[in-house]
């Protein structure tokens, strides 16, 4: 089997649109490195994200806003021969992205934010409290380098 790596924004936005959640990478000051599962939002290559204002998560990006974000699609297990171990594997797509966050402040870029995020999980419109919105941290992410690949791919 082989792994294909595309790099069509098509088939980019194809892969992270069929997630449900991404895992968000980040590394302190020391180095060491933080990750966290999270829902999320995606439009014109612009990742949303949302946690609360304040954690381990939030410290460490105000002090190094870098992160590394994977997307992954359902994995299968396949193989090419049955009796042979070497021969499986799963087969997936992943994007892994890369960029800065940028918490974003103003209210109505804020709501505008949640509902693509929301956008993300359910085709109905959504109405947010001023507190709600307020106590809510909301990631911008800018995708400054992407990588995608299919893996498992069948020869031939």
């Amino acid at each position: 089997m082989k792994t294909i790596v595309h790099t069509d924004q098509e088939t980019i936005d194809g892969v992270i649109r069929q997630c449900e959640i991404c895992f968000v990478g980040m590394a302190d000051t020391d180095g060491m490195p933080y990750v966290l599962p999270m829902n999320f939002g995606y439009e014109d290559g612009v990742l949303f994200l949302h946690s609360g204002r304040e954690g381990t998560h939030v410290e460490i990006i105000g002090r190094n806003p870098h992160v590394c974000v994977l997307f992954n699609t359902a994995n299968e297990l396949v193989c090419q021969h049955p009796d042979v171990a070497c021969s499986y594997r799963m087969r997936s797509q992943t994007v892994i992205g890369w960029g800065q966050v940028e918490f974003e402040e103003d209210f109505e870029r804020k709501t505008q934010a949640l509902d693509i995020l929301m956008k993300h999980y359910s085709d109905r419109r959504f109405r947010y409290s001023r507190p709600a919105v307020v106590h809510t941290q909301v990631w911008r992410i800018r995708m400054e380098r992407v990588s995608c690949r299919a893996f498992g791919v069948p020869h031939g």
